[in-house]
């Protein structure tokens, strides 16, 4: 079928073909109607990460409607919208698997691109495609309510921020700081706000005020600005961070209430200047990380996104434009995620 992939770390995405293997019987084959573009689906081109296979076909943020389904396939019928996030398998066996912790199978999870296709051996291709095969278990029902484009960056950008708002308990009366407003943290925002937190941006820029209350945000904070800063001093009982670049996080963790916790989910590396170590001491706060969810997590998340109508914010995009969007991505020039429409592409 065709996709469109990259054959180098310094070569442009182009149209070429590639194989999936014929559907299994508890799997399921969609046609892909939308895929989210993410950080991830860069690095992993570019090769910044290491390790990348070529030709690379990212795209793990999936909505499409169901094709075929194999003969042991209970859950989903041909024609249902459904949705594939960052995973397509797992042992199914380990300890976190067996709580529906597949993210960290501790025999490593199969991403949706970029890894090793349990069934064939060769590498999973992701969702810059006509279609896709997934085993049913990983495969999310779609709210029928919500417009299906703008549910695609929910795969990633959602869940991603979702699971630790779920892990730390966040309810009515939670005070939550988010830092950074982009793919993640406008669904944070979202998510946090529909939750019945309160909900703070973190910002370096006075130009996202606006955006950031429009999401529901009741308060920005310019986090340059120390004597902003000074004032939300022991305030929060969470603190999301989604920047995906080197920063000092010691200024956040001193606005954490007492036993309150600042999760790390847009950056990955060491942290420079190092972590001090006495404000979490001496108010037993936290600095953890968190990677997207499990599938039963994920499809949580959708169903509380179609109660409570919550989408991303889209450019929907031409898969022949790819390129250019995967360059804007690097200025921040989208609000606030890419979807491409594959209908553009056929």
């Amino acid at each position: 079928m065709n996709a469109f992939g990259a054959a180098s770390s310094d070569a442009p995405l182009k149209q070429l073909t590639i194989h999936r293997r014929t559907p299994q019987p508890s799997d399921v084959e969609i046609d892909i109607l939308y895929c989210g573009v993410c950080h991830s689906d860069l690095h992993t081109v570019r090769n910044d990460w290491g390790g990348t296979i070529y030709p690379a076909v990212p795209g793990h943020e999936i909505v499409g409607k169901v094709t075929q389904v194999g003969s042991a396939v209970s859950k989903f019928r041909v024609g249902d919208t459904v949705g594939v996030g960052c995973m397509v398998d797992s042992c199914r066996t380990c300890g976190s698997c067996q709580q529906d912790l597949e993210q960290f199978c501790l025999n490593g999870f199969t991403g949706t691109y970029n890894s090793k296709d349990q069934y064939l051996s060769t590498p999973t291709y992701g969702g810059y495609a006509e279609r896709i095969v997934v085993d049913e278990h990983f495969v999310l029902r779609v709210p029928s309510n919500l417009d299906p484009a703008a549910v695609a960056p929910l795969l990633c950008a959602g869940i991603t921020t979702w699971s630790p708002l779920r892990h730390w308990k966040v309810q009515e009366g939670s005070r939550v700081a988010v830092i950074g407003l982009g793919g993640l943290g406008h669904m944070a925002i979202k998510l946090a706000k529909g939750l019945g937190a309160s909900v703070t941006l973190f910002s370096r820029s006075e130009g996202k005020i606006e955006d950031a209350h429009q999401l529901g945000a009741d308060e920005v904070i310019i986090s340059t600005d120390a004597a902003q800063m000074k004032s939300v001093k022991g305030k929060f009982d969470l603190i999301i961070d989604t920047v995906p670049y080197v920063h000092d996080i010691n200024p956040y963790v001193g606005a954490l209430k007492i036993n309150g916790t600042l999760v790390l989910v847009g950056y990955l590396g060491k942290l420079d200047p190092m972590l001090n170590s006495v404000p979490m001491v001496m108010g037993r706060k936290s600095v953890a990380g968190s990677v997207i969810g499990g599938i039963a997590e994920t499809q949580e998340m959708l169903d509380f996104c179609g109660k409570h109508n919550i989408v991303s914010d889209i450019e929907l995009i031409r898969m022949q434009d790819i390129n250019t969007a995967y360059e804007r991505m690097l200025k921040s020039d989208v609000k606030y995620r890419f979807v491409i429409d594959m209908a553009s592409w056929r």
